[in-house]
């Protein structure tokens, strides 16, 4: 790694939907419960010394490095809310570019959409709620909770606007120029709109339900995120004006793909048309003997966060259900409607909604641009990024005798460190999972599970190793957000088939990526471990990039046993060796080594390179270690942030963080491991793991990094942090004013190297290179 200490190490290169989304839960930040203790051994903070386990120890009693944040300046936090607002403007900006492939461009315009519907509904609505209990406060950053929200709006609206104008005067045109079309209704002839009239009457007439408003019918519930038409009727015996709600079917697509148009040129023209106009053409046969003055498309956000009482875990799943029935009934949080609505009808929705005028966002038609997913889904691979497959890990590649490979044997003969998607999620977590279920040899399977898909082969190994009479615990989290549906789903069919499900710590998301493999062999009992960055999802795994360590040492065995113990049953004593774990170590130990960094720092010897910290993460934001990252620069220790999304650390600050870069890579692949790297004075402490640096994974969630050992893997890892930092790379830099600067084309206008082109070019190097030994 430039500038990274990797001891005695050969340096070696890498041989060769919703992504983008980062929104945090808005439970209190109040002081974590009092659950069983998660402990480990971590580096002392005054190494002189190395003890048996090759780490310095201290020398005994002595000062600790100062952590305390008196003398740091008040304003050193970035606020976390505006933060995530900009990671979305990033993606913005993705969809804006010319050079990204129109079919991705609009797909980014897509993600973006997703991304603020979710920030409404949790971020937004939770601050809405602590103001409206009196239970907000003052921000990290220093903003009182109002002046946050009227920021946020400000912002939201901004990009709102730039997004809407994005998509009708770039993309819109540009997918037009490329054959690919979303005409309205009365941009197509009659001829054309005869499959729409049998459409509407077999699949859209029978579901739709119009309501009235008058004295006898109440103004209607409006559910969160659904399309909506607002209609203004008129009685034409009494000249009465009427109001009626109709809501789109959410079951249907957002477009309807019409019949192709053959052009001249022989090409096709692929056309859609959005679904609220095919209802609107047909209103007259909703509403017999009424005259239609006008109709507006509008749409509701409302606070779909959850709160369910831990306190009897056995009831855990039902309360859940109960509470998922209450979470559409949520407080509207913004109301997003036509630019163009009649005002009596906007003033009718704001007061029934009781939403103010700030919360209002006027956009042009269509509305709701999530819907773009199906038109992305055309068939123009030449409107993609190029064509890429998975390949599968060269220790797990097959023999000459094109067998596969026996996943268990590879990892007891060396540690393997895959990264998704470059190495094959199939190939090599779900065939590891998969040849353990029918392994007669394996006894016991022990899984963590967050979020995973609902016909995941995960499951269905699980579910077979069950079965075939294996004892099998599977750590459901049944209340990863918004995937708490589905959990419950698939929770069920594992207990049905004899799966020991448990639902981890009361109080505590178990959000660590684990798998314990149990096997009797010859020499008795070895256990086969995966710790990962990433869920145990094969859909997600080929868009998320994400780290996974096989590996069947004994101390990460022995540490798994006892970390499943603590889920599943009661150990309070466990403590950990290769295992940092949240949410009682992973703050403390990462504190720890930052300042045994700082400590080797200002002893090193004359002429020694100074210390260096490198941290990949999803966010960071927690106060603790923010501060402890301030301390190590003050002290000259060199610190490289990458950060996907929330970023509350203020780099290049003179005298406090000169000596901090942050930056932040988006584009084809979601950033999502975490890797945290100490140059350790040549002997690298180095870990990967499920946890980002916010309060919810350091304080409410059950958290695992594992470090790495390997020669190889560091170098690999080591290449990782060299590729991201290098000034030629594209990204962006965060600067000591909050901004955040694009980089991605050179001084003679030539496009840096994209992240994620590289490591597919060196993954591919390193299959080559093995295939030739």
């Amino acid at each position: 790694m430039g500038g990274m200490s990797t001891g005695s190490l050969e340096r070696t290169d890498l041989d060769g939907q919703d992504p983008h989304r980062d929104v945090e839960a808005t439970t209190s930040e109040a002081n974590p419960p009092e659950v069983s203790s998660f402990t480990s051994t971590v580096p002392s903070p005054r190494p002189a010394t190395r003890g048996p386990n090759g780490r310095f120890v201290g020398t005994g009693p002595g000062p600790r490095p100062q952590r305390l944040a008196e003398d740091l300046p008040t304003d050193r936090y970035l606020e976390r809310e505006l933060s995530w607002l900009q990671f979305n403007e990033r993606v913005l900006q993705l969809a804006a570019d010319p050079t990204v492939p129109l079919l991705e461009r609009a797909r980014f315009l897509a993600i973006f959409s997703s991304n603020l519907d979710e920030y409404f509904m949790v971020r937004v609505a939770g601050l809405k709620r602590r103001i409206a209990t009196g239970l907000a406060v003052r921000t990290a950053a220093g903003i009182e909770p109002r002046e946050l929200l009227d920021r946020i709006a400000r912002l939201a609206h901004e990009l709102m606007a730039q997004h809407a104008a994005l998509f009708q005067h770039e993309i819109r045109p540009a997918l037009e120029s490329e054959g690919i079309t979303i005409v309205r209704w009365d941009d197509i002839d009659a001829a054309e709109r005869e499959p729409l009239h049998h459409f509407f009457a077999d699949r859209v007439f029978p579901v739709l339900t119009p309501l009235a408003v008058d004295p006898a019918h109440p103004f209607p519930y409006i559910s969160g995120l659904s399309l909506n038409l607002a209609v203004l009727l008129e009685n034409p015996k009494t000249g009465n004006e009427h109001f009626a709600r109709l809501k789109v079917p959410p079951n249907l697509p957002r477009f309807i793909r019409i019949e192709d148009l053959t052009t001249d040129d022989g090409s096709h023209v692929r056309r859609f048309v959005p679904l609220e106009d095919v209802i609107a053409s047909h209103l007259d046969q909703l509403f017999p003997g009424m005259d239609v003055q006008e109709h507006f498309s509008f749409r509701v956000t409302r606070n779909e966060d959850l709160e369910v009482e831990e306190d009897d875990a056995e009831n855990l799943l039902t309360a859940l259900e109960k509470e998922l029935t209450r979470r559409r009934f949520g407080p509207p949080i913004r109301l997003e409607v036509e630019d163009d609505m009649d005002p009596k009808l906007l003033d009718m929705l704001s007061r029934e909604l009781q939403i103010s005028d700030r919360e209002i966002y006027r956009l042009p038609t269509p509305l709701d641009l999530t819907g773009l997913w199906i038109v992305t889904d055309v068939d123009r691979s030449d409107l993609e990024y190029p064509k890429f497959f998975p390949r599968t890990h060269p220790d797990f590649a097959p023999t000459e005798s094109a067998k596969p490979t026996d996943l268990l044997a590879a990892v007891r003969s060396k540690d393997v460190l895959v990264q998704h998607p470059y190495n094959s999620f199939s190939t090599s977590v779900q065939a590891f999972i998969e040849q353990a279920a029918v392994d007669p040899n394996v006894l016991a399977i022990k899984q963590t599970l967050y979020r995973t898909s609902g016909d995941s082969p995960i499951v269905d190994a699980l579910i077979d190793a069950a079965e075939a009479g294996k004892q099998v615990l599977a750590v459901v989290e049944i209340k990863a957000r918004f995937d708490e549906v589905n959990n419950i789903s698939w929770a069920r069919k594992l207990e049905e088939a004899g799966v020991h499900v448990v639902y981890g710590v009361v109080g505590l998301k178990t959000h660590a990526k684990l798998c314990l493999v149990v096997r009797q062999e010859a020499e008795g009992l070895v256990r086969y471990c995966h710790i990962g960055t990433g869920n145990y999802n094969p859909k997600t795994a080929r868009t998320y990039e994400d780290y996974g360590l096989f590996t069947c040492d004994p101390q990460v065995g022995d540490d798994l046993s006892r970390l499943f113990n603590q889920l599943s049953g009661f150990a309070p004593r466990s403590r950990f060796k290769r295992l940092l774990v949240a949410p009682r170590s992973v703050r403390t130990g990462l504190i720890e080594l930052i300042d045994a960094e700082v400590e080797l720092h200002q002893h090193r010897a004359e002429g020694a390179p100074p210390g260096r910290i490198a941290i990949k993460t999803n966010s960071i934001v927690d106060e603790g270690i923010i501060d402890a990252l301030y301390r190590a620069s003050m002290a000259g220790v060199q610190v490289d942030i990458w950060v996907r999304g929330i970023c509350a650390i203020r780099p290049g600050v003179e005298g406090l963080s000169d000596h901090i870069r942050v930056r932040s890579v988006l584009g084809r692949f979601l950033e999502h491991s975490r890797v945290f790297w100490f140059d350790h004075g040549g002997d690298p402490q180095v870990y990967i793991g499920s946890a980002d640096l916010m309060h919810r994974n350091l304080d409410r969630r059950v958290e695992s990094l594992v470090r790495i050992i390997d020669p190889g893997h560091l170098a690999e890892l080591s290449g990782l942090f060299d590729l991201a930092f290098d000034e030629k790379t594209s990204r962006w830099d965060l600067g000591a004013d909050g901004r955040w600067v694009r980089h991605h084309v050179d001084d003679t206008g030539a496009p840096l190297t994209e992240v994620h082109a590289a490591l597919i070019e060196r993954h591919d190097k390193r299959r080559r290179k093995a295939r030739r030994r």
